[in-house]
């Protein structure tokens, strides 16, 4: 993920929701412009009570207990209701464990404070995709798409217009795609002959998408064009050989 926090159950971490701002979020290997800082949090309030529930947290996850952890992080937004940082952190645990439902009902909640911000539109997409909620997906993408103009978000756009069957959307959106330099050294991760997980160039996942999409529109003389393209540049890659094997 480009946009997201990385999620560390500590308790240097949770100390550090008592700080008026967020940290900027870290990133992995970009394939898209680096994350903006979060927007300002509500301090937590010093009350003895959660003074407790900081201590219960810090010890659970001391002793990786991550269920009680959690338990005190919902202690934790109950008494400090207005703090994103405690709804973001524990929306985060839930996306880490792939619990998408809780994250995408708690991103929504980030997000009607916070539209913009990335990391929760973010989770919120990627939620919502697991849940198959495609649409809802979509449109969390297309903002992310209009903040960030990223070849990896537009490529995600594309794929869940061709799954929605907007056809017509998805290939003006891969011939955008194709035209962008990016494609030709940004990375993706597809499963080789092997079956095990191998690095292309983005480049092949577009051009193999552009072939499902001209498959499925009946064009299979420019289906087969685009699938040959993309093993010309990955003869291995199992997606495209396997869909111009069915046109034959």
């Amino acid at each position: 993920m480009k946009y997201i926090l990385a999620f560390l159950f500590s308790a240097s971490m949770i100390m550090g929701f008592a700080q008026a701002k967020k940290q900027p979020a870290t990133t992995k290997p970009a394939t898209t412009t680096p994350s903006k800082p979060a927007a300002e949090a509500t301090p937590i309030q010093r009350s003895p009570l959660t003074e407790h529930f900081l201590r219960k947290y810090s010890l659970a996850a001391q002793w990786n207990d991550f269920e009680v952890a959690k338990s005190a992080l919902y202690d934790l937004i109950i008494e400090n209701p207005a703090n994103d940082s405690l709804l973001f952190t524990l929306a985060y645990y839930y996306y880490e464990n792939r619990q998408y439902a809780p994250n995408l009902l708690i991103s929504q909640e980030l997000l009607a404070r916070s539209p913009k911000n990335l990391n929760y539109l973010e989770m919120a997409a990627v939620s919502s995709e697991a849940l198959g909620v495609r649409d809802k997906a979509l449109q969390n993408y297309e903002t992310l798409y209009l903040l960030t103009n990223t070849v990896g978000t537009l490529y995600k756009i594309a794929f869940l217009q061709y799954d929605l069957k907007r056809y017509n959307e998805s290939l003006t959106n891969v011939t955008i795609l194709l035209e962008k330099p990016e494609i030709n050294t940004e990375k993706v991760y597809f499963n080789d002959p092997q079956n095990k997980s191998k690095e292309y160039v983005m480049k092949v996942a577009v051009l193999n998408l552009k072939g499902l999409i001209l498959q499925d529109q009946g064009d299979k003389a420019g289906a087969k064009k685009a699938f040959e393209d993309a093993l010309v540049l990955a003869p291995d890659f199992v997606m495209a050989k396997e869909s111009l094997a069915k046109l034959k």
